[in-house]
């Protein structure tokens, strides 16, 4: 079945209203539907404003916030205590609360595609349909897959979230590197101090969730609105989508009828909430915590956090856009969770080993 049909087969499952009147709607093409501008000026009714609950504008700042970060993270350590300062920097972030604001930065990417908003709002205009769409978005949110524009949506999250991943995978691959080129420096080789603490203290910022910024937040709040577009940019992608993909678009489409009042906050938090996905991002800290139970010399904990924080969450964030494989974080051997120290090799000459990661 394809997605148009799904969505049409779902729709006729939810509504009591005439089917056929809705769906020649979505069949329509973008140029039979006077844009926004042009009802609010002939005086037509309009949908209630796009909006969405305070909790996705928290989390999707959080998100934004947490990528900015660590892909700012530098990979010129000078000694243990500024590699423990990006360590911390790195791992905080709590697993669930990340995989929301990944889902819920989407959908304010979604919102930016201007047809798919106005495909959306025109459902949005009497109060019972307005409902029985939300209500079909949230039982299934592959429906969104069916408003005109969603494929130009979906290629905006697409492009967004990978080249995000992409940063922060990039810098944990730098970081990852100085692991073996710090080696060079004798002070990387002596031992981290309290190492039980150091690592308690990484499950510790696992499992708080962040404080929103109160910046980011007014971003997104603008850029949800139009008020401030987000500077995105793809082409159409035609799918097959992945849940994040399908969710982001269900909730844009959500906020772009109305109905994202906090009234509806239960309900799009759900939507957003995908349990799978949040699998990937816990492993990627489950082995973390393995890799700094073992480490020892700081340029052991250098290689925790290039591979199993940086290296990880970047392809998480890339694994939830794309059905292309993308190698997710593996659960690992202890004994492969840290790069060889450089030894001397016969003839004087210094070498280094591979690293199994």
């Amino acid at each position: 079945m394809t997605a148009k049909a799904r969505g049409r087969w779902l729709f006729v499952g939810v509504a009591s209203v005439s089917a056929v009147a809705l769906l020649a709607g979505f069949q329509a093409a973008p140029d039979e539907r006077p844009p926004l501008s042009d009802a609010a000026v002939s005086g037509a009714p309009q949908a209630p404003p796009v909006r969405l609950p305070v909790s996705v504008m928290d989390a999707a700042s959080v998100y934004v916030v947490y990528v900015d970060r660590a892909a700012g993270i530098s990979p010129a350590f000078t000694d243990g205590a500024s590699i423990q300062t990006s360590l911390r920097s790195a791992e905080a972030y709590e697993s669930k609360q990340m995989q929301r604001g990944i889902a819920a930065y989407a959908a304010i990417v979604a919102l930016q595609e201007p047809t798919f908003v106005a495909s959306v709002r025109q459902f949005g205009v009497d109060p019972t349909q307005r409902a029985q769409v939300a209500a079909a978005l949230i039982a299934d949110p592959r429906y969104a897959e069916s408003f005109t524009g969603a494929d130009r949506a979906a290629g905006l999250i697409v492009a967004a979230l990978t080249e995000q991943g992409q940063r922060v995978l990039d810098t944990g691959k730098k970081v990852k590197q100085e692991a073996y080129d710090v080696q060079h420096q004798q002070w990387s080789k002596g031992f981290v101090p309290d190492r039980d603490g150091r690592l308690a203290l990484a499950k510790s910022l696992s499992e708080t969730p962040l404080t929103p910024d109160a910046d980011a937040e007014a971003r997104m709040v603008q850029a949800s609105t139009g008020a401030t577009p987000l500077l995105v940019s793809g082409g159409p992608d035609s799918g097959p989508y992945t849940s994040l993909v399908d969710r982001a678009l269900a909730v844009a489409a959500i906020a772009a009828l109305g109905a994202g009042s906090e009234d509806n906050n239960e309900q799009i938090n759900a939507v957003l909430t995908d349990p799978d996905e949040d699998v990937c991002l816990h492993d990627a800290k489950l082995n973390l915590y393995q890799c700094l139970a073992v480490a020892k010399p700081h340029y052991e904990d250098v290689f925790c956090m290039g591979q199993h924080i940086l290296m990880d969450t970047g392809s998480c964030i890339i694994k939830g856009v794309t059905p292309r494989p993308v190698a997710p974080p593996v659960l690992i051997a202890a004994a492969d969770t840290k790069p060889e120290p450089v030894k001397k090799a016969k003839g004087g000459h210094r070498r280094k080993h591979s690293v199994h990661s």
